[in-house]
């Protein structure tokens, strides 16, 4: 039993704000996607009939998944506990699949919930999960298959100022095409560390198994840290064929959007895994996979919205950690009014109720920061009517 399952939500309004992209600290790219040179963030508000809210970041770009699925259950789910109510959002996603978007939006939903759950009893939400730990550990992550090496150095010594014990850099250049510019990048890189950090790497699937192997040896396996995403996510005999033949920890779990799928990875041989709270199917399925490494005694990191994981994160066993994506994330401090603090290689949480990250609203309505916002309110929100699947 969580705590939030007897939990009531009359929910009244639901507001999106989409707020202005900021600039990246350097313009990002990875192996199939990029340059970033700006990234924004979207946040979905969910009040209830007394005026609490919770707020969570959403996708913004689905809303018919939000008004056909989800919000007539939420609007319409009146004194009905959380326990009765959440599998009825749950379902009402199948048509459109458990594995995409649809599931994402669930996830974000129950993030706000969670939140709002948290504030209405002036808790913060790691506490509010059953945690007492309010710090979490925290990776370095960035070197894009753009970056300079005189850019790579820069990114480099922020972490190593902040104390991280792990820096996690891009490989797969230009889709898979320069394995021999990846592996001198790495190499620079390791010779750069030298023993003051651990290394990592991410290809980002684009990799072939024959590919992963010439670049093992090109770079060694007892210089990385963890091997990430070197192949499709979901080509699940090549994952266990890498993993029974490479020695390096081989991470994946970043493109799953349902905890369903992770026990098959572990049995592959993976064994570091990876949910994203913003990306998975709801807050119990994060914390599902959360305990599947801790009985198999295996890696367990999140990244995404990394000051928004940091509240789940610290419900985690003082090993696991929380990727920060500096160079696209630093930006967004500008929004937030509160946020966890990064120092040692650690983010400390405030002792904020719900989520550690405060938008200042007022800061965004002053300087004319939303791009967009949109409000649905319960008077106008049908129940739900499923479609009929044929």
């Amino acid at each position: 039993m969580h705590q939030i399952d007897n939990e009531i939500f009359n929910i009244q309004k639901i507001r999106i704000r989409v707020l202005e992209q900021v600039p990246s600290v350097t313009s990002f790219q990875d192996a199939t996607m990029g340059p970033f040179p700006h990234f924004g963030i979207s946040i979905i508000t969910i009040e209830d009939e007394d005026g609490n809210i919770g707020e969570a970041p959403v996708y913004h770009t689905y809303i018919n998944i939000l008004e056909s699925c989800l919000f007539p259950i939420l609007f319409h789910s009146h004194s009905v506990p959380y326990k009765d109510f959440y599998p009825k959002l749950y379902w009402s996603i199948r048509n459109e699949g458990f594995k995409g978007t649809a599931a994402a939006l669930l996830g974000q939903i129950d993030m706000a919930l969670y939140d709002l759950a948290a504030r209405r009893k002036n808790m913060p939400l790691y506490r509010y999960i059953g945690s007492q730990r309010n710090e979490v550990k925290m990776y370095g992550s960035g070197g894009g298959t753009n970056y300079t090496y005189a850019e790579l150095e820069q990114e480099l010594q922020v972490f190593m100022d902040a104390g991280a014990s792990c820096y996690k850099m891009k490989v797969g250049k230009d889709f898979g095409t320069k394995i021999k510019e990846d592996i001198a990048r790495v190499k620079f890189v390791q010779q750069f560390l030298g023993n003051r950090m651990k290394l990592a790497v991410d290809a980002n699937q684009i990799w072939s198994c024959e590919d992963v192997y010439r670049f093992i040896d090109g770079v060694g396996e007892e210089g990385l840290c963890w091997l990430e995403e070197p192949v499709h996510s979901a080509a699940y005999e090549q994952i266990e064929k890498l993993c029974q033949r490479v020695s390096v920890s081989v991470a994946y779990g970043e493109s799953e959007r349902t905890a369903k799928i992770f026990p098959t990875l572990v049995n592959c041989g993976v064994s570091h895994l990876q949910p994203v709270p913003t990306q998975i199917g709801g807050v119990k399925e994060w914390m599902e996979v959360r305990d599947l490494c801790e009985r198999n005694k295996i890696q367990f990191s999140s990244g995404g919205y990394s000051l928004y994981s940091t509240a789940l994160m610290a419900s985690a066993e003082e090993s696991s950690m929380v990727e920060y994506l500096y160079s696209i994330m630093d930006g967004l401090g500008q929004y937030f009014l509160v946020s966890p603090i990064w120092k040692d290689g650690k983010f400390i949480l405030p002792e904020t109720e719900g989520f550690p990250v405060r938008i200042d609203w007022e800061y965004c309505y002053k300087e004319n920061k939303i791009i967009r916002e949109r409000v649905w309110e319960k008077q106008n929100v049908r129940k739900y009517n499923p479609v009929v699947s044929m």
